[in-house]
């Protein structure tokens, strides 16, 4: 498929941002976007990803969860192993989301924060803000202390028309409103063809007027990582954060040598997809595909790679077995990436799956069991090869390449 065509694909369902978000209300305007559902489905490949299998409702509460994200007044961010992913929380076109969904929500989002897991990314393309707004108001409802717990990290849209470093500012500012707090940590959601250098002088300015705490990327190659990482050092800003795909069906950062170029920065990784959209929670088989877009995704894994991808799912359950009977693949999906040294982003709608990701934190990986996986995991190939992205690999007024993973 052409850039331009996976330009298309990302950007058109939020044609009703153009061109003016963010705006002054509490959430981003809906009224056009309905009509381009279909877009999201090819980028939600490379977006954050909520599925996951249940745990029981009875699931011990996580004794040693991670602590809420700290930053040093130079601006460095250091992050948990674990926080959760609000794409669902008020996405109707994507994940189906309605308003009646609020109240488990709230319960997830309490839930969470009582266990040690305090640390939410989202976006203001996540339900056209209304995933924001969501956190606003479940924050808002809840005793000071633990209020105090929170850590958020939201990203700035690269839409094509937004060229400039105030654009950046002005996104902040909205998100700044939705939320009703300073951002924690605030990141690029994905390159853009154009005005890539602008967004990090954006970012700079974030920073030195208080609007953000720190500042990541998402979805950056290498060499981006470097420019931007070299960009901000000249405002004396460090860059913190990479949040890009990362699961056992997609190796990319690790085996292409964007991981190592992060841990070298001292730029941590967030791991988003860390499920593979829910491919890797055992709840789908050759017999039992899911429904949309992620169908053809679970043929070409469980079809087209049958024996490879069953072997995979033996080591996943031989190394869940041993942590009791009930303990489910998607725990050590999840291990398998804390085990790379990232910060893993599952995501959550309700009680059951909250407890679910939570409890991965109750246990850890061996060395020989993630070299188990890693074995199985190679053999396989990407769910979803990096040219099949829908982000402009290079920045055409100054040739950097921008994406690679």
């Amino acid at each position: 498929m052409k850039i331009t065509a996976r330009l298309c694909l990302l950007f058109g369902w939020v044609h009703a941002l153009k061109p003016s978000l963010p705006t002054n209300n509490a959430e981003i305007s809906r009224r056009d976007a309905i009509k381009a559902t279909t877009a999201i489905s090819t980028a939600s490949i490379f977006l954050p990803t909520t599925q996951s299998l249940a745990l029981p409702l009875d699931a011990p509460a996580v004794s040693n969860a991670p602590p809420a994200v700290s930053i040093s007044a130079a601006g460095k961010a250091t992050l948990p192993k674990m926080g959760l992913g609000a794409w669902a929380w008020g996405d109707s076109l994507f994940w189906g989301y309605s308003k009646d969904e609020d109240k488990e929500l709230e319960q997830v989002f309490r839930y969470a924060i009582e266990n040690g897991v305090s640390f939410f990314d989202t976006a203001e393309l996540y339900g056209i803000g209304r995933s924001e707004s969501l956190i606003k108001d479940f924050a808002a409802r809840m005793e000071d202390a633990d209020r105090q717990k929170i850590s958020v990290a939201t990203k700035f849209a690269a839409l094509p028309w937004r060229t400039k470093r105030g654009d950046v500012v002005n996104a902040a500012e909205a998100s700044v409103r939705r939320l009703g707090r300073p951002i924690d940590l605030y990141q690029i959601h994905f390159p853009n063809a154009y005005a890539n250098e602008a967004y990090w002088d954006g970012l700079a300015d974030c920073f030195d007027k208080g609007l953000v705490k720190s500042v990541g990327v998402s979805n950056y190659g290498k060499d981006a990582v470097k420019a931007c990482h070299s960009s901000l050092a000249k405002r004396g800003i460090p860059l913190s954060s990479n949040q890009v795909q990362m699961s056992l069906l997609y190796r990319g950062p690790l085996d292409n040598g964007l991981k190592d170029t992060c841990d070298e920065l001292g730029v941590q990784t967030i791991a988003y997809s860390p499920l593979a959209l829910g491919l890797l929670t055992g709840k789908y088989n050759a017999q039992n595909f899911p429904k949309g877009p992620r169908k053809k995704l679970a043929e070409r894994l469980f079809v087209e790679n049958g024996p490879a991808a069953e072997r995979l799912l033996d080591s996943m359950r031989s190394i869940a077995v041993k942590r009791g009977a009930d303990t489910p693949l998607s725990q050590v999906a999840l291990n398998w990436c804390i085990a790379k040294n990232t910060c893993v982003i599952p995501g959550a709608r309700n009680m059951k799956q909250v407890k679910q990701n939570l409890g991965a934190l109750q246990w850890s990986l061996t060395k020989d069991e993630v070299a188990m996986l890693d074995e199985a995991s190679k053999a396989l190939p990407s769910l979803v090869p990096p040219e099949a992205s829908p982000f402009p690999k290079k920045d055409k007024d100054t040739g950097l390449i921008m994406f690679d993973s």
